[in-house]
């Protein structure tokens, strides 16, 4: 009886994790990972409704997060919608954003609900791509984290399968073709096969993530020692869990991804919390990609908006030339001149020829005894 009832949990857990949400019809969630030391993010109750957020207003979020304004064509109520979501502080900004786009499952489900870091979660109704608007590029610095790596080694596995409580199993006659063992917080564990396709995959891309946030870390402490310290998004998509879905029929194996997807992105975001000192933002969007759908749903565009410095400057210069232009010019420069002394002169004469009396003008405000 208690197998059967473990097993109908854990196939209810696995469709609320990949099946689509009937309720409002909604293609994917939004995860706002608010930082431990600032609070950027507006706190909700756990029994508040979870509302809906337009993934054209998760952009304008990402932009006001990083200190700029929203994008103009933004709709009033969208707007409203973002003191929903915001601190109403505008001089307390982050300045720098972690956003990573997750293909493969409509959101973090059950396995996020006892961390608190990703209390704030909102519903996105629609797919469409979105253009995140910046302004000039030298105001904000774009770091990409999409650059799979395959220069691995059996000791960088080893390390970071024990960077989330795991170990790795090299094989003997290959090299990166072992097993990672990773207890799940159920107190099972799960072992990935370097040697599968799928499995290999996976593994590259949650490393891949790792190297390339630890990258950007680095290019966060230069950027942070210039004089001009410019704003940061952290951008990337991660379709580890979509590359398990096609491959394996059942989703216990993605299931499992899942969980190991969420363990590397807690440690990933503890160390951007320690780099940045509590200064930045995390916005997760986990969505469900159809092959048409392919592709990152958030663009980032710049749109220089720095006004040109505009000179005065005469339209005829042949004519300034002139010899009668120079006379009318200097007759006026001359008669401002001579006018102007004789004034200070005159003023001059009667303030020292000034009577010691009260001025009738000055003092008529004045009570006198």
């Amino acid at each position: 009886m208690e197998f059967r009832v473990s097993v109908i949990w854990s196939l209810l857990l696995i469709v609320s994790f990949f099946s689509p949400q009937i309720k409002g019809e909604a293609s994917g969630s939004v995860f706002f990972v608010d930082s431990s030391s600032n609070q950027f993010i507006r706190a909700r109750s756990s029994n508040y409704e979870q509302p809906s957020l337009l993934l054209e207003e998760a952009g304008a979020v990402v932009s006001v997060l990083l200190g700029f304004a929203p994008p103009s064509t933004l709709p009033a109520a969208s707007s409203s919608k973002l003191n929903d979501v915001l601190i109403p502080n505008p001089f307390k900004r982050p300045r720098a954003v972690f956003l990573l786009e997750v293909n493969g499952i409509n959101g973090l489900g059950n396995i996020v609900q006892d961390n608190p870091m990703f209390s704030n979660s909102f519903w996105s109704t629609n797919s469409d791509k979105v253009d995140i608007q910046l302004p000039d590029e030298n105001d904000v610095s774009v770091v990409s984290l999409d650059e799979q790596l395959e220069d691995w080694t059996d000791k960088e596995i080893s390390d970071f399968s024990s960077s989330i409580g795991g170990s790795y199993a090299p094989d003997a006659l290959e090299p990166l073709n072992g097993v990672l063992t990773i207890p799940l917080a159920n107190g099972a564990s799960v072992n990935l096969h370097m040697s599968k396709k799928a499995e290999r995959k996976f593994i590259i891309g949650l490393m891949s993530l790792t190297r390339n946030v630890q990258r950007a870390i680095q290019m966060h402490d230069n950027l942070s020692q210039s004089a001009k310290s410019p704003a940061e998004l952290l951008t990337g998509c991660f379709n580890g869990i979509k590359v398990l879905q096609e491959q394996y029929e059942t989703g216990s194996i993605a299931q499992h991804g899942v969980e190991l997807l969420y363990a590397t992105l807690t440690k990933i975001f503890s160390s951007l919390q320690e780099a940045y000192k509590g200064q930045i933002v995390g916005i997760i969007y986990c969505h469900v990609a159809t092959t048409q759908e392919s592709g990152k749903k958030f663009d980032v565009i710049f749109t220089p908006h720095h006004p040109y410095a505009r000179w005065l400057a005469e339209t005829n210069a042949v004519n300034a030339t002139l010899p009668e232009v120079v006379l009318v010019r200097r007759t006026l420069a001359w008669i401002t001149g001579i006018i102007l002394l004789v004034s200070t002169l005159m003023g001059i004469c009667y303030l020292l020829n000034m009577p010691l009396t009260r001025d009738t003008l000055l003092y008529s405000n004045v009570k006198l005894d």
